[in-house]
């Protein structure tokens, strides 16, 4: 049996950080207890770097972030948020603050620690009133651990100095550099742990979205096409007359991962019988998760339902990941003209796609 979920009665609130995916024990702790694991000797370092396939630099890459991110945190001081226990210690009371009771074998197995270390941890906690071991109501030979009332404030109390410490590290940066930290961690978190990815979710635009819709394609058009301003114009007129004609026939939509938005897509009115398929985006963090394809799947349902009989668009046949998308949904290529945008000499490209 895993920890369970529920909430205890008579539990103290426990503060959430505001910050959630840089929890330092919920985040940090999963990696640095002890493991099971041993590494390799540097007299077998070439070897296991050949049989592995992976090359010196990149091992030397990783190792260096390492070292600047334990340094930056403050993992390297003698205690742990100047409190007696250490980090290990730390994540153990992290995991029993989020169920009611586990067992000892779910723990070990959550945390992957070695059973002595994780024995003397738990002998610790309970010299220090801070957890109690109770026989399982649902298997007598099992033994559950849950944390006391003074567990749950030495939780509550590293909790807080956690996020204070990364709301400080966070103060340091712009707005726009936390928004990059944030995301490269949730990348290197997604690519590194062996979880199912988070999903997305679909929504209508909030107050301050269409901002973001042209702020993203600006700089992300800059950024891999080297498109000038003149896109990020058009895409502010595009936004303005989708939010100044307040059209039942029209409609967008923000995806969100990880509570941030990811990409967008418009239906716009072209024609009494034509709609338009306008600004699909994705942002990299988010690609290869089929969010393209949904985004524009949710784009032709809603043309349907407004009673459009085709949907058309125009893109650039640099766009080569979006021209999949719209070929796998049925857009059939109806022309194609050279013209100088955006900078460039491009090839733009009219699709359309009859809805009945």
């Amino acid at each position: 049996m895993a920890c369970t979920q529920s909430e205890p009665a008579g539990r103290p609130l426990i503060p959430r950080t505001a910050h959630k995916g840089l929890d330092l024990a919920g985040i940090l702790g999963k990696y640095l207890t002890m493991s099971k694991m041993s590494l390799p000797s540097s007299s077998n370092w070439s070897a296991t770097v050949t049989a592995n396939g992976v090359s010196p630099g990149r091992i030397s890459a990783v190792r260096e972030f390492n070292r600047v991110y334990t340094n930056l945190i403050g993992l390297l001081h003698g205690s742990y948020l100047d409190s007696p226990y250490s980090l290990t210690e730390a994540r153990v009371l992290f995991e029993l603050a989020h169920g009611t009771e586990c067992e000892i074998s779910a723990l070990r197995s959550s945390l992957d620690i070695d059973a002595g270390y994780l024995s003397r941890i738990l002998a610790r906690f309970e010299t220090d009133g801070l957890i109690t071991r109770e026989r399982s109501t649902a298997d007598a030979r099992r033994r559950v651990i849950a944390l006391t009332g003074p567990g749950w404030q030495t939780f509550a109390e590293l909790d807080q100095r956690s996020a204070a410490e990364i709301a400080g590290l966070l103060g340091r940066l712009t707005e726009a550099e936390q928004q990059r930290l944030t995301e490269a961690m949730g990348t290197i978190r997604d690519i590194v742990r062996a979880d199912p990815p988070a999903a997305f979710v679909l929504r209508t635009p909030r107050p301050g979205d269409l901002g973001w819709v042209i702020q993203r394609n600006g700089a992300l058009y800059a950024q891999e096409y080297g498109w000038d301003a003149s896109y990020e114009a058009l895409v502010a007129r595009i936004v303005a007359d989708y939010a100044g004609r307040d059209d039942p026939g029209e409609a967008g939509w923000i995806a969100e991962l990880d509570g941030s938005p990811a990409g967008c897509v418009f239906c716009m009115r072209k024609s009494e019988t034509t709609a338009q398929l306008r600004l699909l985006l994705v942002e990299p963090r988010a690609r290869g998760r089929g969010l393209g394809a949904r985004l524009v799947a949710e784009c032709l349902a809603f043309a349907r339902r407004a009673g459009y009989t085709e949907i058309v668009l125009w893109t650039n046949d640099v766009l080569t990941a979006a021209r999949h998308i719209y070929q796998r949904a049925g857009f059939e290529l109806v022309d194609s003209d050279r013209h100088h945008s955006f900078g460039h000499d491009l090839v733009g490209q009219n699709w359309r796609l009859p809805l009945s």
